[in-house]
């Protein structure tokens, strides 16, 4: 339960450290994967199995693992960037929808289905999402925020959908390894193309990046990944909505954000839609 609540704390902060970076979000992003690439090498290429499986991975795996970065590196973008025109408590909660848009892709690509009390858990879902962004449309700039949240939330499910076909063929530490260099890769290229200096933003861009690889990925991900030993799938992904109330509660100390009620009210129907679906899908699993 301590290692849950390091999760809990390491996702969160995620938020805040990027509202501390004074670079384009492209180039924060690309520093918390470059950093992330960096971590993990040794422990790849250092590990005979891991380097092995790495080096000889079929062609058609490493395609999916390329393309699954390239939708992780959009979800960075988009997510961040949300995080400059809208609190973080409206993106936070927003990107909690991530469960509803993978379900809606296994079923549209994968063939899946969808019980009548999982499509109510998405109708809530989606609804708490229109609340929010009501809330937030008194302000052009925050609705936008909430859009890229919500075109974020998208994305990050793609990057999930295609894991699910990889992990099948693949370890975890093979595929999230191919992934983040193919997340890295993107995001370095966008930066080049769009005629952005990596360390022509002082350091802050790098000092976040660090932060965000070493307490979001790898004290918030990577621990929730080992803390699967222990617990239910279901009880880890019931842990992680804890992320957008913590992060608000950071955020008004911080920033001074505090949410208004109507974005309270869209907030409790995503993380509870959210909640209820991950419940019913447990249960048929």
């Amino acid at each position: 339960m301590i290692m849950i609540v390091i999760g809990i704390l390491g996702i969160s902060l995620s938020s805040i450290f990027v509202k501390f970076s004074d670079a384009p979000s492209v180039v924060t992003a690309a520093f918390r994967l470059i950093w992330t690439v960096l971590i993990m090498t040794p422990f790849v290429l250092f590990k005979p199995e891991a380097r092995k499986e790495v080096f000889h991975i079929p062609w058609k795996t490493a395609l999916l693992c390329a393309l699954s970065g390239v939708f992780l590196a959009i979800h960075f973008v988009l997510w961040f960037e949300s995080l400059s025109h809208t609190t973080v408590a409206s993106s936070t909660t927003i990107v909690c929808t991530e469960v509803i848009w993978v379900a809606l892709g296994y079923c549209l690509f994968l063939k899946g289905r969808l019980s009548l009390k999982a499509i109510v858990a998405i109708g809530i879902t989606l609804l708490g999402s229109v609340l929010i962004a009501y809330s937030d449309s008194a302000s052009s700039t925050q609705l936008y925020g909430d859009i890229l949240a919500l075109l974020a939330a998208v994305a990050v499910g793609v990057y999930t959908l295609i894991g699910a076909v990889v992990r099948a063929k693949a370890s975890t530490t093979a595929y999230t390894y191919l992934v983040y260099i193919s997340c890295m890769l993107v995001l370095v290229i966008t930066c080049i193309v769009k005629g952005y200096n990596l360390f022509g933003y002082g350091v802050s861009a790098v000092v976040v990046g660090l932060l965000l690889s070493l307490f979001s990925t790898i004290m918030g991900h990577s621990v929730f990944s080992w803390c699967l030993k222990y617990f239910s799938p279901s009880f880890v992904s019931a842990s992680k909505l804890c992320e957008p109330v913590v992060s608000a509660a950071f955020a008004a100390i911080i920033f001074s954000e505090f949410p208004q009620l109507l974005q309270i009210i869209g907030a409790v129907l995503i993380i509870g839609g959210v909640l209820l679906y991950s419940r019913i899908e447990s249960k048929l699993s």
